[in-house]
């Protein structure tokens, strides 16, 4: 019996998709912000470990990107998959501030003044959950212990239901040049169905009073796949968005993980599945390529004239724990609460509850909780995978020449593994190089996972430890 198929217009292309097509690519896979991917990392990488990381990162006098982690947040979002915790009482934050000041303390005896911070980044929870004079110290405590470069990128992720005027004036006057907004979703329904009802008029008032005082770059947050989403609602909330007129989007697959967050068992009922969640990316995807944006990859859209499209144009675009940054090279130092850092061919995350981290900074250690220390496939695997999901084609003779080997020959068995891929039209290969094709764009994470050697143990895991790659 023939396979119920729908047709779907990507860019100038038409693709008649499948049930059994989605079902055979659309199953757990990482998104690979690092490789080797969190699960592999361990327990028994420590302080110590990231401190000979740190000294090996000074010498070599890298430039620095800094992410600090600000947890907490007045509610919660149902589909939040992310290290937060909910508090309305404002009084956790002075003891948490004092301890994020001694870890920056003791990351900055570790990081040479001649060093550049090249980029500065809070993320969350909700960051703007401090009050203006609160992110005002820890901003300038920062700034006195690092040397900033004269061009940092230097942005935040702020809740627009909480995100105050004097808040804006006060990030413009520190700095701050980008802004991250969580939208997630326009519709009525669904923003009451995941517990975050903000109205469009909101998040567009501060779009406007953000840009009236000069911040340079706005990037907005959509998720797709959301309980009670239609392809019509979400091309209605991207007609809004374009509106808006965001300099970036990014555009997020829900990650529904009920094991690790359990709020999320509240809609698990209510969620669109295989074609249907299909087609709401769909109806994204072709609705900004339609306004002109660039599919930068995976989940990220830029203007045309934006640093990332740019970036992916000269092939220097990288990827990290934030995604797609146009900093390579640069060294991650992650500090506060489950933070991460990729420092030289070092992994190392904090640990993930406030009591632990706290007391492992008032011991005067580091906070480091887990790590890994890349081997030498590591390292070619994740040149390998990081060029495939950030220009969509992997040049053999790069990957030969920077490492030494013969590619055909390392990664024989990987080349089988891709030939359904070709087969199924979403990958093309020839002598020098793998590419990505329009459809095979969509489904980038398993062409990614065919090289990817650690998936094969991980399949024997009680549990899944990674959310589907539609």
């Amino acid at each position: 019996m023939a396979q119920p198929s729908a047709e779907f217009q990507i860019a100038s292309e038409r693709f008649q998709i499948t049930e059994d097509f989605l079902a055979r690519y659309n199953r757990p896979g990482p998104r690979y912000t690092s490789y080797p991917t969190a699960p592999v990392w361990q327990e028994n990488f420590g302080p110590r470990d990231l401190e000979q990381a740190f000294a090996g990162a000074d010498a070599a006098r890298t430039p620095l990107s800094l992410y600090m982690h600000l947890p907490y947040c007045e509610s919660l979002c149902l589909f939040c998959a992310c290290n937060v915790v909910i508090s309305r009482d404002k009084g956790v934050l002075p003891p948490y501030l004092a301890t994020l000041h001694n870890e920056i303390e003791r990351f900055a005896r570790n990081i040479s003044r001649e060093r550049q911070v090249v980029q500065f980044h809070w993320g969350g929870g909700t960051p703007t959950y401090l009050e203006p004079v609160q992110m005002e110290d820890l901003f300038g405590f920062t700034r006195e212990r690092f040397t900033f470069a004269p061009e940092a990128e230097i942005g935040i992720e702020v809740d627009p239901r909480v995100t105050t005027h004097r808040h804006l004036e006060t990030l413009h006057r520190l700095g701050f040049n980008r802004l991250s907004l969580g939208i997630q979703d326009f519709h009525p329904e669904v923003q009451e169905t995941i517990h975050r009802v903000q109205p469009y008029e909101q998040t567009r008032d501060l779009i406007e009073a953000a840009r009236a005082l000069g911040f340079t770059s706005i990037n907005v947050d959509l998720i797709y796949g959301l309980p009670h989403q239609t392809a019509q609602r979400f091309r209605e909330t991207v007609a809004l968005v374009l509106t808006l007129a965001p300099d970036r989007i990014a555009m997020f697959s829900y990650a529904h993980v009920p094991w690790l967050r359990k709020q999320q068992g509240a809609f698990a009922t209510k969620l669109p599945e295989g074609m249907e969640k299909f087609g709401i990316f769909c109806a994204g995807l072709q609705a900004f390529l339609d306004a002109g944006y660039l599919y930068i990859g995976m989940d990220h859209f830029a203007r045309s004239g934006d640093e990332l499209a740019i970036a992916q144009a000269n092939r220097t675009l990288h990827r990290n724990f934030q995604g797609y940054t146009t900093k390579a090279g640069a060294d991650l130092y992650g500090m506060g609460v489950s933070a991460i850092s990729s420092i030289g061919t070092a992994y190392a995350q904090n640990q993930r509850e406030v009591a632990a981290y706290s007391a492992a900074i008032a011991d005067g250690s580091l906070a480091t909780m887990r790590g890994y220390r890349l081997s030498e496939d590591d390292r070619l695997r994740r040149a390998v995978i990081s060029r495939l999901l950030c220009h969509t084609v992997i040049r053999k003779r790069e990957i030969e020449q920077e490492f030494g080997i013969r590619f055909d020959e390392c990664f024989a068995a990987e080349l089988s593994q891709l030939q359904p891929f070709v087969s199924d039209g979403l990958v093309e290969l020839d002598r020098n190089e793998i590419r990505v094709t329009w459809l095979g764009r969509i489904f980038i994470r398993n062409v990614a996972m065919a090289f990817d050697s650690y998936l094969e143990r991980q399949k024997a895991e009680s549990k899944p430890l990674f959310s589907k790659t539609l």
